[in-house]
């Protein structure tokens, strides 16, 4: 019984320690968007914010950078919340959340945290903010790698893009070829299409019966941690709804997986559900967001006639050409604002047209350029990255999977 409880206390310091580190990571990440964000100009290694100091160089372990609200990139303790000349020291560490370790430091005394900030003790590696402040992700559809990579007849700039991006050579799909394409989309929010109350194997829209009350799910996670996200929906009208759950034109609610989870779109979901409305937008409004400001994390569909997907009545019947002809239309201003803003895009297919395997690109200033990995990935470790990258806690079913951290010159988390 003694060990039983000493176990249960156990697991809830650890909790505690973890929540508490998981705020002052957010709130590091938050404020250093913020300064980023009004302090365009300056050296991108300077991460400190609102002090006296600036420092573009970590601190020793433990210690924040001059006068620091937190600790900058690479320092392994948490420090605290000092006042303008510092008078706090370092607060808590000694927990691991979202894969960044937060060294193991107490409460330092008013006044410990004045001069060069430092107060928390010994902390190994925790990168606070990380380098990335926006993950952007792009879905197409339906085709296989050696489909879309090399031909340079049907997708010239895709293949163009070869030179900067970072590829995997070795992407699967985790789902059976003759799965729909819901279930994969439902699989890149969740790392799973199969939940206690529903399993996704259709390409019907939401609804009572193909919907699911999990609350397990990426764009929950980062809500909970105060991250902003949004989707990208191209062909949106009044007949999609503001929470596009009904078909319309090019548009398929089959290629947007948030509108499949009841704490998104409602119970049953709703068209008109205002939490749902709030994270969707048509997809001409990301050319303005790139120009004023994006979400921490962006998903993006073209429709059937742009995705590579295809639909009666694209006017274009060559759907690899289409697709491609759109992204050269559409990523430029994308992969300049990945530059100038700390970003990464992923490039990714649902499924396969007749094998498993499928083209996978990442692009932005981070990943090895013109490199090609052998590393086996799959839309799960797309999901495990993009959860390490923003600092929420990897959900279970993608825990064991290869993360993208082989694709990347600078470590993304």
């Amino acid at each position: 019984r003694s060990q039983g409880t000493r176990g249960l206390q156990i697991r809830r310091t650890l909790q505690e320690a973890r929540q508490l580190a998981g705020a002052q990571r957010r709130k590091a990440r938050l404020t250093a968007i913020s300064w980023r964000r009004n302090h365009a100009g300056h050296d991108s290694r300077q991460h400190a914010v609102g002090c006296n100091e600036i420092s573009a160089t970590p601190s020793g372990a433990g210690a924040g950078a001059a006068g620091s609200s937190f600790a900058a990139a690479g320092v392994g303790g948490s420090a605290g919340s000092p006042s303008a000349d510092g008078s706090a020291g370092g607060t808590i560490g000694g927990s691991s959340v979202g894969g960044a370790t937060f060294g193991g430091g107490g409460t330092a005394p008013a006044g410990a945290g004045s001069g060069n900030g430092s107060g928390g003790h010994a902390g190994t590696g925790g990168a606070d903010p990380g380098p990335l402040l926006h993950v952007f992700v792009l879905t197409l559809e339906n085709h296989d790698e050696v489909s879309v990579i090399g031909n340079t007849t049907d997708a010239p700039y895709l293949n163009g893009l070869l030179a900067t991006a970072a590829r995997a050579a070795n992407f699967k799909d985790e789902l059976p070829l003759a799965l729909l394409s819901e279930p994969h989309y439902v699989w890149m929010e969740a790392g799973t299409n199969v939940f206690a109350d529903h399993t996704f194997d259709s390409d019907d829209v939401p609804s009572a019966t193909n919907s699911t009350a999990d609350t397990q799910h990426l764009s929950t996670q980062l809500d909970g941690a105060g991250l902003s996200w949004m989707s990208y929906q191209e062909g949106l009208d009044q007949t999609t709804g503001l929470c596009p759950i009904h078909d319309a034109g090019y548009y398929a609610p089959k290629h947007d997986p948030f509108i499949f989870f009841r704490d998104v779109s409602g119970s049953p979901p709703s068209a008109t559900n205002q939490r749902c409305a709030d994270h969707h937008k048509p997809i001409g409004s990301l050319a303005g967001d790139l120009g004023n400001a994006t979400a921490s994390f962006n998903f993006i569909t073209p429709d059937q006639c742009h995705d590579m997907h295809g639909q009666s009545g694209c006017p274009e019947s060559n759907t690899i050409k289409a697709g491609d002809q759109w992204l050269s239309q559409n990523l430029p201003p994308l992969l300049s604002y990945l530059d100038q803003h700390a970003g990464v895009l992923f490039v990714t297919w649902d499924e396969g047209e007749n094998t498993l395997k499928l083209p996978f690109l990442a692009l932005g200033p981070t990943v090895k350029h013109g490199y090609v990995g052998n590393v086996e990935y799959t839309h799960s470790s797309m999901l495990k990255t993009i959860e390490r990258i923003l600092g929420v806690p990897v959900l279970m079913p993608v825990q064991g999977v290869n993360d993208l951290s082989d694709l990347f010159a600078v470590a993304p988390f």
